[in-house]
């Protein structure tokens, strides 16, 4: 005997089933989405470690440096072992984190920076903490892209995204003066080496919090390194970043800095051309080829060459000139912090998912090249109100104009196999251009000072003559720099014609692409 089912039954049977379905997508659309933004928190915490070790350290230099009894000539090299293994190796740890699971090598990068600054804290002699920089270097160069490219991997709707990069580069952009701040504070009432200890408990919660929130992602196959490819850039960048950081004790034109600087050039361009021909490149050229991203790392090049050329100035400017203590000049760059914040959070946000990305990097250049030009109304005797704070009201929502919208451009629309090679793209971009910039505004700065002097030679050797000497010396670098920023913002005018955001193909409410285990 067939028993046979009402048609009315199956449908409302059917019908209760997709009732069941929508609710049940209703009430998990909610938790997944929180659940995106809790993992946002602690890749957050790892960028904000890298940026802000980055500055961290460099106003506890001369405590620092009369503690271990490291001569002038060596203490440059604190610095520079941190950015020599970071700039050099970005590449390679954004291809690792690509293969290897950007999940595992995040938290492989944070336990190592982890160790790394321990070590350096520990430190009692040059030789250690020379050896845990480098070290904290190397992780950072591993943490930094794949902090990036799960955040590109897990914010695919627009609106989220433009959220989502808009806290990023506001991370990104405050970073620095954060560390200013905090290098001041710990240096004041602790010591110096809680200026390497600070990043410990750090890295710890977002270990912690990384573990249980993110998804893991790797691309498909087995990893094949492009060996020649890895060398190549490698050598050119660090002989590069090396270059710049010899040239402000033997200047630009010596032998040793042009060499250097050809050789990494020459290292480069076989880079370039290798990476041409091989299966497997370390940085495919669809990458850079693109206008728009091309664009975006030239926009975030510019906008550190700024923010890290203006901390350079106004800290000399507020601890020399003004007579400072290391903790009020860490709070005078506070309302610079505030500024990135306004105007990455409450503006570019709000305006990131409908506009070209050009009309608010071009702005945020201006702004940026309006603050360092502001160097030129400042004298020895003027207020902090009418001189610092209003140069860096500028540069602060200059910079958080740009780099909400340069960070989401450099990675928007990258094949998912890709996502980490694009992330430390512009890292490398960041690094580079940082460090090249400030040394060749230092080396700006430090010719002018001395041309001053000795056209000014009558007026005899006082204080007050070396600190206007030293304040001339900001004044043409910020000239300089403004110069640079214009001739930049004219120039992404050009080359990233980028139309505004179209239509959402994707509801908001979809979850993104699932990640490979």
């Amino acid at each position: 005997m067939i028993v046979r089912t009402p048609r009315r039954t199956i449908r409302a049977r059917n019908t209760t089933s997709k009732d069941e379905s929508m609710a049940t997508t209703q009430v998990r659309a909610p938790a997944v989405a929180s659940r995106r933004w809790a993992a946002l928190f602690f890749m957050g915490l790892a960028q904000l470690m890298i940026v802000l070790d980055g500055t961290v350290v460099n106003i506890a230099l001369p405590s620092l440096q009369r503690d271990l009894g490291i001569s002038d000539g060596d203490r440059q090299w604190i610095i520079t072992a941190y950015t020599l293994a970071f700039g050099g190796l970005l590449l390679l740890g954004g291809r690792i984190a690509d293969y290897t699971g950007r999940k595992r090598a995040f938290l492989i990068g944070l336990i190592g920076f982890a160790g790394a600054s321990a070590l350096g804290g520990a430190a009692n002699d040059l030789e250690t903490l020379l050896s845990a920089r480098a070290l904290q270097g190397a992780f950072a160069a591993l943490l930094g892209p794949s902090a990036l490219s799960l955040l590109t991997v897990t914010f695919t709707q627009p609106k989220e995204r433009a959220k989502a990069f808009g806290i990023w580069g506001a991370i990104t952009a405050v970073g620095g003066a954060i560390g200013l701040l905090a290098g001041g504070a710990l240096t004041d009432y602790l010591d110096w080496r809680w200026c390497l200890y600070i990043s410990v408990p750090i890295a710890l919660i977002a270990v912690a919090g990384g573990y249980v929130l993110l998804t893991e992602s790797r691309n498909e196959g087995g990893a094949r390194f492009d060996v020649p490819g890895v060398l190549l850039v490698t050598g050119g960048l660090v002989a590069i970043v090396y270059a710049t950081s010899r040239a402000e004790s033997d200047g630009w034109g010596s032998t040793r800095v042009i060499g250097l600087l050809a050789g990494g050039a020459v290292l480069l361009a076989v880079f370039a051309l290798v990476e041409s021909r091989v299966a497997q490149p370390l940085l495919p050229p669809r990458l850079i080829a693109d206008r728009t991203r091309g664009g975006a790392y030239l926009s975030v090049g510019l906008a550190m060459l700024g923010m890290f050329g203006a901390f350079l100035f106004m800290t000399y400017y507020l601890q020399v000139v003004k007579g400072y203590s290391p903790i009020r000049t860490g709070v005078a760059f506070l309302p610079m912090t505030v500024a990135v914040l306004m105007s990455a959070g409450g503006l570019a946000t709000r305006l990131l998912p409908k506009v070209a990305p050009r009309m608010l990097i071009m702005p945020g250049l201006v702004l940026i090249a309006s603050g360092m030009l502001w160097l030129r109304t400042m004298e020895t005797d003027t207020g902090y109100v009418e001189g610092v704070l209003v140069s860096g009201l500028l540069l602060g929502f200059g910079a958080g104009m740009i780099m909400p919208v340069a960070f989401n451009y450099a990675t928007h629309g990258v094949d998912r196999r890709d996502a980490g090679v694009a992330s430390a793209s512009v890292n490398t971009a960041q690094q580079i251009s940082s460090s090249i910039g400030t040394a060749l505004l230092n080396t700006i700065a430090i010719g002018a000072t001395a041309d001053y002097v000795a056209s000014h030679a009558s007026q005899g050797a006082s204080p007050a003559f070396a600190k206007t000497a030293m304040l001339e010396g900001f004044v043409a670098a910020g000239t300089w720099a403004a110069g640079i920023l214009l001739a930049g913002a004219l120039i992404v005018a050009i080359l990233m014609n980028t139309p505004r955001p179209g239509p959402k193909a994707v509801p908001e409410d979809a979850e993104p692409v699932p990640a490979h285990s």
